[in-house]
């Protein structure tokens, strides 16, 4: 998928230059076939040196040289002002190019021009609000974005960039107002990512003390898809409301449907929350209860997963309970001889607090032998991105829920 987005981002210039002048060819056309007022020599020349400097424009492109592409298009400028494509092409390479303004100068041109087409106006239109996008400046980004859906209310890409410009800046009510736009107007489910942002929404109520609110936005998220992120609040919904029954249910079936998730499960409950003092205090017994909970379920589907192991180690390693600990680990890893760095990590770390030097010299030799070092907690199986924190948005790629867990070293 990266590659390929490379490949996409390299010849895209490119491949807009040939689309080009496959147009001039056909404006030449169509030019010759209704009697336009130009000699056909003359429109003949014409056609010939924007050809020949599209094609010089189109060589510089494949070789990576935005700057002498710059000048081409510039030069088919000069020799015809009239074709709104030229404008188009260089407006784009500007952007490409890191010049902003200069391709806010053209749209904007393009924009005032009285005889232009509707539909060229409104693509000028497009354009100059991705070149405030890319410029970096986001309010006037928005504002354009909406001034295009002020006029056809039916594009995709706009409501698209809308919806990541909403989500970056954590905007969760617009985020959720343009999200059900682009559901909509576009052919994918938003289903499960306008579950995430009603997350997001009830996840803030909840940390200010709004509980009603948050249970709210979290019932609703669950009517659209019951997400990951969705049954991880219910579980904090749960210890706070006191239906510790419910919330060991619950963390049940979160661990058969997403073993991987154990430790987020736990970090996730320990955030806090503002309300009274006995709340806070009544809700840490019960989280409390729910660790031990999970640390006496003995289940054999459970303890096949690497997540839910390292979980109880830690776990069992932050009360003292370091055999406990042992009693869990060393026949996983005689069970699993390649297992992952991160377990043989850990339990070589529970050797030494354990005092077993022989072990600890055997698991060492093995673990240096296969050792590479991990720089992050997590990624993302999209794009790759690498972070120590927990996002159920890749803020590179903006995928929803596509974090995978990695043990750091």
């Amino acid at each position: 998928m990266e590659l390929y987005l490379e490949w996409i981002q390299e010849y895209l210039l490119a491949i807009v230059a040939v689309a080009i002048m496959t147009v001039l060819f056909f404006h030449y056309l169509v030019e010759k076939d209704t009697g336009v007022k130009l000699s056909k020599r003359y429109r003949n020349s014409i056609f010939e040196a924007q050809s020949k400097v599209f094609l010089n424009a189109t060589q510089y492109l494949i070789s990576g040289n935005k700057d002498l592409a710059i000048k081409e298009i510039l030069n088919a400028v000069d020799i015809n002002r009239e074709t709104i494509e030229t404008y188009f092409a260089l407006g784009g390479l500007f952007r490409s190019n890191g010049e902003i303004e200069k391709a806010i100068s053209i749209h904007r041109s393009l924009i005032a021009r009285e005889n232009i087409s509707e539909s060229h106006r409104l693509r000028a239109l497009k354009e100059l609000a991705v070149d405030f996008d890319k410029g970096g400046f986001v309010d006037k980004a928005v504002e354009t974005y909406k001034d295009v859906l002020k006029i056809n209310r039916d594009q995709f890409e706009v409501i698209q960039s809308l919806c990541r410009i909403y989500e970056d800046v954590e905007d969760w009510d617009q985020a959720y107002h343009y999200r059900i736009m682009l559901s909509k107007v576009g052919h994918n489910n938003q289903a499960e990512t306008i579950s995430h942002i009603l997350v997001q929404k009830a996840k803030i109520y909840f940390e200010k003390g709004e509980f009603a609110k948050s249970r709210e936005d979290l019932e609703d998220a669950f009517r659209f898809a019951p997400s990951v992120s969705a049954k991880i609040l219910r579980l904090r919904v749960q210890l706070h409301d006191g239906n510790l029954e419910q919330a060991k249910f619950s963390l049940l079936e979160l661990l058969k449907e997403h073993p991987m998730y154990a430790s987020f499960i736990f970090e996730s409950l320990e955030e806090g929350f503002k309300g009274a003092e006995d709340d806070q205090e009544q809700y840490s017994t019960r989280l409390s209860m729910l660790r031990d909970y999970f640390l006496e379920l003995d289940d054999s589907e459970f303890l096949s997963s690497p997540s839910v192991i390292l979980s109880k180690v830690r776990l069992l390693k932050s009360r003292n309970l370091l055999e406990r600990a042992y009693k869990i680990m060393e026949p996983w890893v005689k069970d699993h001889p390649h297992t992952s760095q991160a377990i043989y990590s850990e339990y070589i770390k529970l050797l030494i607090d354990l005092d077993k030097s022989s072990e600890v010299v055997k698991y060492t030799k093995d673990f240096l032998n296969s050792f590479h070092q991990s720089l992050t907690k997590h990624y993302c199986n999209e794009c790759g991105y690498n972070s120590d924190e927990i996002f159920w948005r890749c803020p590179q790629c903006h995928s929803w829920e596509t974090i995978q867990f990695r043990w750091k070293v």
